[in-house]
């Protein structure tokens, strides 16, 4: 299997069970080794009191973008710790997407960059997430 067709497959049973980032209204637009690019439509719902995107919402984009990018390799992985920036807001209307990119992978551990922008490439926020790998797959070999 290439690392391609790992990484998708890895993206697929993922998904299957991502209730989370499918109630959010999250989509996968590409899943390599490493890498991962997800998007989001803000919708009213998605807003906090200020009329501006939660960051709550603008942090679950990130971290499930982080979460397809360390898992690309079907080895199950988890977050181990997050930090998150938050530059600008978002707003009703917005496509958001989050870029995931590893930065480091040694042993069990990886560093991930993930950068949130705007459909005009403002940035929204920026990322940096640690992995850590656990036992079991995505799907068997």
């Amino acid at each position: 299997m290439t690392p391609q067709e790992r990484a998708t497959k890895s993206s697929n049973a993922l998904w299957m069970n991502d209730h989370a980032a499918q109630w959010v209204g999250i989509s996968v637009v590409s899943v390599c080794e490493g890498q991962s690019e997800l998007t989001l439509e803000v919708a009213q719902h998605h807003c906090n009191g200020h009329g501006i995107c939660h960051g709550g919402i603008t942090f679950t984009l990130a971290d499930t973008a982080f979460a397809y990018a360390c898992n690309s390799r079907n080895q199950a992985t988890v977050a181990q710790h997050n930090t998150i920036s938050f530059i600008a807001p978002g707003h009703v209307g917005d496509t958001l997407t989050a870029t995931a990119t590893e930065i480091s992978l040694t042993g069990r551990s990886g560093i991930y960059d993930i950068r949130v922008t705007n459909q005009d490439g403002k940035v929204i926020a920026e990322m940096r997430g640690m992995s850590r790998a656990i036992k079991g797959q995505l799907f068997t070999e």
